[in-house]
């Protein structure tokens, strides 16, 4: 858009902000409209009944009359829209009910016209917004217009600005996206001049943050275009407030002497049994954490053994993480004295904030804070782990197992439940965190610094809110071609959001928007809590895939079926096995088993049967992944099964040749051990469902794609 044009658009709302007004009338909206190449019909402004006379005969055919006010947003409520006027008789007819309708609507209204415009061909109806969401800021949003559109409610989103593919992305998102392509000899519309609409609204929005809200609705697609019939524009009653940012290097210095500290100190540290700055003290002693450990506690000179200080000012040297076990109501004044002390960090453990409608408490301690450069963690969590380095700050029970999953949760209770399930299941973790009211660090943050660790191959997230949404996505699209990132987003339901609420102050936000842009960041979303942990379990172990292809082998035919719509509900592709596949497979299978995709060898078949059909999976390029489905027999025992699998799979590896493998045992109990046998050496392998295994599968590849590696 050229400068004269910016300038055009500027002058305007700044006009309409002088006057008082957040609402733009139809002239003005298409002012800004022609500015940006947004699609909308020709049309005169008529002052007067024979201006509307002389401004309908100029167009072809009949017209559109809406009154023009400054005062009436909704049209067509006020009876101040008439379609289909053609000939001078109807055109005055129509301006002076129109103009009576609006003053009966509204007394007061300041009337500046009628807008007289062409009326547009009929077409299929789509509707093109750009509204301000309170966590990703200036969001756009697609979906279907007319009868269709409101039974279906099917809508689309994106961050603005869209690029031309993101615009063009959209169009498949929605479930009836058929009917765009055309459908039962209708003609399709075109494409790109809806794309085109997107994208143009979107970068006026983002151009212009002061516009809250633009609406084509609707816009009428045909073969040959995309016109809105229709353009409304709401500025914001206020300036949005923005968060602080840090900057990359300063996020990952903060962190890395938060994550990696080499001197911690425990302000309420305790000798008492109970307390939580005896667990956290308890936790960093006995957990074998190498750096330095001070207590801090005015009435004490010793604690567990480690000489006790009055204040953290008198803690010698420097002190990378101050962890806080006082009540919410002392922290304000100790906060301070780590900001004298020079502390980067602050692990705020104690609740009673803004989840407790103390907010400016919260408030005051956030200051506090960027005043003197502390980064908080918290308040209102559990603490965290590092165990990389040995480090347990946290009031609950110790975890040391270490791995290259990092998992973090907004809540204390679902932090406790990702510790029990590491622990079940051995998963080996670089580091557990608690965000709680996110006063400061929050997942933006927490995802710069895992993207970068070398300890973390796969993160999992569990929040209630987004503080800064385009912050998160920036970061996840910065991390996702490294690694995995999984998010389980609470609040999807309007009781969910309540209660998030009321639980760490949340705001939870339209799921259907989180929904979309986690998607369009490249985020791995997960339905339920078991579904993350299990992701975030799965991932790092399987491999990459290199293609679609996906192979079923099973000894149960009832398996085949349900792992079939498993694939198809998870996003996969069965193969169409070939002919010269197919004979190879039949070659081991008896033969009342079952060729194809999937293979039955059948139940009742030996270890060999099992052995020579998976080799064929990596044996075979054209094959990417297998889901194995296995059926508990004497003949062939899970573990044998299991030993004979992971064999296979890891004869393969020491040749190059990597492929996911998944497997589904369906039998006894003996079944949970070799699953757990075969999870350890790389296949990922569940009992007593077929679901969770394609589950797994389909996640990794859908970080795949976001990746770039497909």
């Amino acid at each position: 858009m050229t400068g004269d044009r910016v300038l055009t658009v500027r002058a305007l709302l700044d006009r309409v902000r002088a006057e008082g007004r957040t609402a733009l009338t139809a002239h003005e909206g298409k002012v800004l409209a022609d500015a940006y190449g947004i699609a909308v019909p020709d049309e005169e402004l008529a002052t007067d009944v024979d201006e509307a006379v002389a401004a309908a005969a100029r167009f072809a055919g009949p017209v559109v009359m809406k009154i023009v006010s400054p005062d009436i947003l909704h049209k067509t409520e006020a009876g101040g829209v008439v379609v289909g006027v053609e000939g001078a008789a109807d055109v005055r007819a129509a301006f002076c009910r129109i103009t009576e309708n609006a003053r009966a609507y509204h007394s007061a209204a300041r009337i500046e016209g009628v807008q007289v415009q062409e009326l547009l061909p009929q077409g299929q109806e789509v509707i093109v917004d750009a509204v301000t969401d309170p966590t990703f800021g200036k969001v756009v949003a697609f979906g279907l217009g007319g009868v269709l559109g409101g039974v279906l409610k099917d809508v689309t989103f994106r961050l603005a600005p869209v690029t031309a593919d993101e615009a063009m992305s959209m169009l498949d998102s929605i479930r009836p996206a058929e009917i765009l392509r055309g459908v039962r000899g209708r003609a399709g519309v075109d494409r790109w001049a809806v794309a085109e609409q997107i994208r143009r609204v979107s970068q006026l929005v983002a151009d212009f943050p002061e516009i809250a809200e633009v609406d084509l609705n609707p816009v009428i697609a045909t073969p040959g275009g995309a016109m809105a019939a229709d353009i409304r524009v709401i500025l914001a009653e206020s300036p949005t407030p923005s968060r602080r940012r840090y900057p990359r290097d300063a996020i990952l210095s903060t962190m890395r002497r938060l994550m990696q500290p080499a001197s911690v100190a425990v302000i309420g540290a305790s000798n008492e049994q109970g307390k939580i700055g005896n667990s956290v003290m308890r936790n960093l002693v006995e957990g074998g954490f190498s750096g330095e450990i001070h207590p801090v506690n005015p009435k004490a000179d010793d604690i567990l053994g480690r000489k006790a200080y009055k204040s953290v000012t008198d803690v010698p040297g420097e002190v990378d993480v101050a962890v806080f076990a006082i009540p919410a109501r002392f922290v304000a004044a100790a906060l301070g004295e780590a900001g004298r002390k020079n502390i980067p960090n602050a692990v705020l453990i104690p609740s009673g904030s803004a989840e407790t409608g103390e907010h400016e408490l919260q408030a005051r301690i956030v200051e506090i804070a960027e005043r003197h450069g502390i980064r908080l963690l918290g308040p209102n969590i559990y603490g965290y782990y590092s165990t990389w380095q040995d480090l347990c700050a946290t009031f609950c029970t110790p975890y040391d197992v270490k791995g290259g999953v990092a998992l973090t949760s907004q809540s204390g209770g679902i932090g406790m439940a990702i510790l029990g399930f590491a622990r079940t299941t051995k998963t080996g973790v670089s580091a557990i965190v608690g965000l709680g009211n996110k006063s400061d660090l929050d997942e933006d943050d927490l995802l710069t610094w895992f993207g970068e660790d070398p300890h973390t191959e796969c993160i999992a997230m569990h929040l209630e809110d987004l503080k800064d949404g385009r912050a998160f996505v920036e970061a996840a699209r910065a991390t996702v071609p490294k690694k995995p990132v999984v998010v389980l987003k609470a609040g999807r339901t309007a009781a969910g959001a309540k209660a998030a609420g009321s639980h760490t102050g949340a705001l939870a936000g339209d799921d259907a928007v989180y929904d979309d842009i986690l998607r369009q960041a490249g985020v791995i979303r997960a339905p339920g809590l078991n579904d993350m942990l299990e992701y975030a379990r799965a991932l790092p172990v399987l491999p990459t895939p290199r293609g679609g292809n996906v192979v079923i082998i099973t000894g149960a035919g009832g398996s085949g079926v349900l792992l079939s719509d498993a694939v198809t509900d998870h996003g996969l592709s069965l193969m169409e096995i070939p002919p010269d596949l197919d004979e190879a497979f039949r070659r081991f299978i008896p033969p009342f088993g079952a060729a194809g995709n999937p293979v039955d060898i059948t139940g009742g078949e030996p270890p060999s049967t099992y052995e020579a059909t998976i080799r064929l999976g990596p044996e075979d390029p054209r094959i990417h992944a297998l889901v194995l489905g296995y059926w508990h027999t004497i003949v062939t025992p899970p573990m044998v099964f299991a030993e004979l699998t992971a064999r296979v799979v890891a004869e393969f590896r020491e040749r190059g040749v990597e492929k996911p493998v998944v497997a589904s045992l369906a039998g006894d109990v003996e079944g949970e051990e070799a699953c757990q046998y075969l999870f350890e050496r790389g296949v990922v392998a569940y009992p007593y469902t077929t679901e969770k295994p394609v589950a797994a599968l389909g996640a990794k590849y859908r970080w795949a794609r976001a990746a770039g590696l497909l």
